[in-house]
Protein backbone atom coordinates (compact mmCIF):
# COMPACT_ATOMS: atom_id res chain seq x y z
CA UNK A 1 0.00 0.00 0.00
CA UNK A 2 3.07 2.45 0.42
CA UNK A 3 5.79 1.47 -2.17
CA UNK A 4 7.66 4.43 -1.37
CA UNK A 5 8.03 2.74 1.98
CA UNK A 6 9.14 -0.57 0.90
CA UNK A 7 11.31 0.41 -1.23
CA UNK A 8 13.07 2.65 2.08
CA UNK A 9 13.14 -0.07 3.64
CA UNK A 10 14.32 -2.59 0.77
CA UNK A 11 12.16 -5.00 1.16
CA UNK A 12 12.73 -7.73 -1.45
CA UNK A 13 9.42 -7.70 -3.40
CA UNK A 14 7.06 -5.09 -3.95
CA UNK A 15 3.51 -4.95 -5.66
CA UNK A 16 2.45 -1.58 -5.75
CA UNK A 17 -1.07 -1.24 -5.61
CA UNK A 18 -3.21 1.98 -5.34
CA UNK A 19 -6.18 1.46 -3.01
CA UNK A 20 -6.89 2.86 0.11
CA UNK A 21 -6.17 1.46 3.28
CA UNK A 22 -8.10 -1.20 4.58
CA UNK A 23 -8.61 -2.85 1.32
CA UNK A 24 -5.27 -4.20 0.45
CA UNK A 25 -6.75 -6.73 -2.25
CA UNK A 26 -9.46 -4.32 -3.61
CA UNK A 27 -13.03 -3.49 -3.16
CA UNK A 28 -14.91 -5.52 -0.39
CA UNK A 29 -17.01 -8.21 -2.02
CA UNK A 30 -15.42 -7.85 -5.48
CA UNK A 31 -13.30 -11.06 -5.91
CA UNK A 32 -12.51 -10.49 -9.64
CA UNK A 33 -10.50 -7.34 -8.57
CA UNK A 34 -9.41 -9.25 -5.12
CA UNK A 35 -8.40 -12.42 -7.25
CA UNK A 36 -6.19 -10.28 -9.86
CA UNK A 37 -4.32 -8.54 -6.64
CA UNK A 38 -3.50 -11.35 -4.95
CA UNK A 39 -2.13 -13.44 -8.66
CA UNK A 40 0.29 -10.30 -8.94
CA UNK A 41 1.42 -10.60 -5.62
CA UNK A 42 1.91 -14.45 -6.50
CA UNK A 43 3.48 -14.05 -9.65
CA UNK A 44 5.50 -11.29 -8.12
CA UNK A 45 6.41 -14.04 -5.55
CA UNK A 46 7.72 -16.94 -8.10
CA UNK A 47 9.06 -14.42 -10.31
CA UNK A 48 11.18 -12.07 -8.95
CA UNK A 49 14.92 -13.01 -9.45
CA UNK A 50 16.43 -9.86 -7.76
CA UNK A 51 16.68 -8.37 -5.03
CA UNK A 52 13.84 -5.58 -4.18
CA UNK A 53 11.91 -6.08 -7.28
CA UNK A 54 8.98 -3.78 -7.89
CA UNK A 55 5.76 -4.31 -9.77
CA UNK A 56 2.53 -1.79 -9.70
CA UNK A 57 -0.48 -3.50 -10.47
CA UNK A 58 -2.26 -1.37 -13.11
CA UNK A 59 -5.30 -0.93 -11.69
CA UNK A 60 -7.51 2.39 -10.32
CA UNK A 61 -9.70 2.47 -7.37
CA UNK A 62 -13.31 2.95 -8.46
CA UNK A 63 -14.58 5.29 -7.24
CA UNK A 64 -13.46 8.11 -4.40
CA UNK A 65 -10.67 6.18 -2.11
CA UNK A 66 -10.70 9.08 0.43
CA UNK A 67 -14.60 7.81 0.71
CA UNK A 68 -13.95 3.70 0.90
CA UNK A 69 -11.24 5.03 3.65
CA UNK A 70 -13.58 6.72 5.69
CA UNK A 71 -16.41 3.47 5.45
CA UNK A 72 -13.64 1.62 6.38
CA UNK A 73 -13.02 2.90 9.81
CA UNK A 74 -14.96 1.47 12.84
CA UNK A 75 -17.01 3.51 14.49
CA UNK A 76 -14.75 3.47 18.02
CA UNK A 77 -10.78 3.63 17.73
CA UNK A 78 -8.74 0.69 18.96
CA UNK A 79 -7.16 0.61 22.46
CA UNK A 80 -4.40 1.70 20.85
CA UNK A 81 -5.26 3.91 18.57
CA UNK A 82 -7.45 6.05 21.23
CA UNK A 83 -4.51 5.61 23.91
CA UNK A 84 -2.26 7.51 20.79
CA UNK A 85 -4.93 10.26 20.57
CA UNK A 86 -4.92 10.59 23.94
CA UNK A 87 -1.03 11.18 24.17
CA UNK A 88 -0.94 13.16 21.39
CA UNK A 89 -3.38 15.57 22.95
CA UNK A 90 -1.59 15.24 26.58
CA UNK A 91 1.50 16.41 24.59
CA UNK A 92 0.03 19.69 23.10
CA UNK A 93 -1.28 20.51 26.32
CA UNK A 94 1.77 20.14 27.97
CA UNK A 95 3.45 22.01 25.14
CA UNK A 96 0.59 25.31 25.41
CA UNK A 97 1.45 25.36 29.10
CA UNK A 98 5.01 25.20 28.67
CA UNK A 99 4.63 28.38 25.95
CA UNK A 100 1.86 30.74 28.15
Amino acid sequence: MMPVLAEKYRTSRVLGVEYPFGHSFGVVGETAMQTRALRAALDLLVTATEPETRVDLDETWPGDPKQAYKDWQPSEPSPIVRHSIEAIRQARRESANRES
